[in-house]
C-alpha cells in the first residue's frame, strides 16, 4: 500500500475522523501548552516547550537499587487518609476562579483523555483518566468541575510536577522505580502491559524477530522507550536489529507516523494501543503484552497529605457504583473488549512509611 493510500485508509478510522482528529489534536496541543512554556531556556527540549528540562534522578537516591522496590514499585505508596495537610490547604486556599485543582492530562488519547470532536462547541475533555480527575476534585474541593486541565506531552510529565506547574498528573503514567526518585505515586488504578501496534498487512506478529530491521516508534520519556532502548543495548534477539525511530513528544504522534508510513510499528501500553487501533481499523495489536505495568497518579515527592488523600479517594472509587467499574464500562470496554478484571489493579499495598 502506498503512503498516500495508507493515510486515506487511516482517515476512515473512528467514523472517518480519527486520524484527522489526531493530526489536528497535535496542533491544538501546542496551543494548550503555552502556559507551560513561558519560562526561558535553551530550547533543547524541542516541541515540549522551551525551558522544560528533563528530570534527573537525585544523586544518592536510587530506588531501583532496592530489589524489592524494583520488583514492585506500585507498592511504594503511603497509606490512605482523608485528613487535610499543608499541600491540600494550599489548594483549598486558592480563591475565585483560581480555586481549582491543577492537573496535567493528555488530550490526545482516545477514551483516556481526549477532546471529543463531536462533543459540542466546548469539545470538553473526556475519558477514563478525566473521570478520575473529576472525582479527586469533588472530594478535595467539593466541586467535580473545579479543575484546571493542563495538556502536557508524555516527555514532560515529571518536570511539570517538579516545577509546580500542576498539583498532579493523571495521564496513563506507569509507576516504576526510576520515577520514584523524582515524584510520588498513588496506589495503582489500572493494570496494563507493553504491546506492539502495527498495520494488519505488515507481517509483524509481536515483540519478536518479526521486528527485525523494522522502524519502531515510541514516546519520549515513556516506559516503552526505556524498554526498547535497554533491550536494544542488551542485544535482545527480538529487537537487536530493529531501528529505533527518534522518540516523539506524545505517544499518539507514533500513530500519525505509522499512518504516514514513516515507521513500521509502535510500542506503547496495550491499553493505549487498543484505543489507537479503535481509531484506525488498518492497524491492530500484535502479540501478547510483554511487561506488566500499573498506572498511578503522580504528585510531588513531599506532598504526603495529597498522596494519602488520593489513595483514600481510590479506595472509595473502586467501591462506588459510579466509580472505577462504571468509568471502565463507559470508556474502555468497547476498545479493550475483555474482562475488566484483567485491567483492574490488585488490592493496594502501602509499603512507603515516609
Amino acid at each position: 500500500m502506498t503512503t498516500r493510500a495508507r493515510v486515506r485508509a487511516g482517515l476512515r478510522g473512528w467514523g472517518g475522523v480519527g486520524a484527522m482528529t489526531a493530526v489536528c489534536a497535535l496542533v491544538l496541543a501546542f496551543a494548550l501548552l503555552l502556559p507551560l512554556s513561558r519560562s526561558q531556556g535553551d530550547g533543547s527540549t524541542g516541541t515540549g516547550g522551551p525551558g522544560l528540562a528533563h528530570a534527573e534522578q537525585a544523586a544518592g537516591d536510587k530506588p531501583c537499587d532496592d530489589p524489592a522496590i524494583k520488583a514492585n514499585p506500585e507498592r511504594q505508596t503511603l497509606s490512605p487518609s482523608s485528613a487535610d495537610g499543608p499541600t491540600i490547604d494550599k489548594i483549598k486556599a486558592r480563591t475565585g476562579d483560581k480555586r481549582k485543582l491543577i492537573v496535567g492530562v493528555d488530550q490526545n488519547s482516545y477514551r483516556w483523555g481526549y477532546r471529543n470532536p463531536n462533543g459540542g462547541p466546548g469539545a470538553d475533555l473526556e475519558g477514563f483518566d478525566i473521570d478520575l480527575v473529576h472525582r479527586i476534585a469533588e472530594d478535595i474541593l467539593g466541586d467535580r468541575n473545579a479543575v484546571q486541565f493542563k495538556a502536557i506531552p508524555t516527555s514532560q510529565r515529571i518536570p511539570a510536577i517538579q516545577k509546580g506547574w500542576v498539583d498532579m498528573v493523571v495521564r496513563t503514567m506507569t509507576i516504576n522505580c526510576s520515577r520514584l526518585a523524582d515524584v510520588a505515586f498513588s496506589a495503582p488504578y489500572f493494570k496494563t502491559g507493553q504491546q506492539v501496534l502495527a498495520p494488519k498487512s505488515s507481517g509483524i506478529t509481536g515483540y519478536n524477530a518479526t521486528l527485525a530491521k523494522k522502524r519502531v516508534c515510541t514516546a519520549e520519556g515513556s516506559t516503552a522507550n526505556t524498554k526498547l532502548v535497554d533491550d536494544k543495548r542488551a542485544k535482545t534477539p527480538a529487537v537487536s536489529s530493529a531501528v529505533i525511530y527518534p522518540p516523539v513528544p506524545n505517544q499518539l504522534d507514533c500513530l500519525v507516523r505509522l499512518q504516514l508510513g514513516e515507521v513500521d510499528a509502535v510500542i506503547t501500553d496495550g491499553a493505549l494501543a487498543a484505543s489507537q487501533a479503535a481509531q484506525d481499523p488498518t492497524v491492530k495489536l500484535e502479540g501478547a503484552p510483554f511487561t506488566t505495568e500499573y498506572y498511578g497518579v503522580a504528585m510531588k515527592s513531599d506532598a504526603d497529605d495529597l498522596v494519602r488523600r488520593v489513595n483514600q479517594i481510590l479506595v472509595d472509587y473502586r467501591k462506588d457504583t459510579d466509580g472505577w467499574q462504571a468509568s471502565y464500562d463507559r470508556w474502555l470496554s468497547a476498545t479493550l473488549n475483555e474482562d475488566p478484571a484483567k485491567s483492574e489493579p490488585p488490592p493496594p499495598q502501602y509499603l512507603r512509611k515516609s
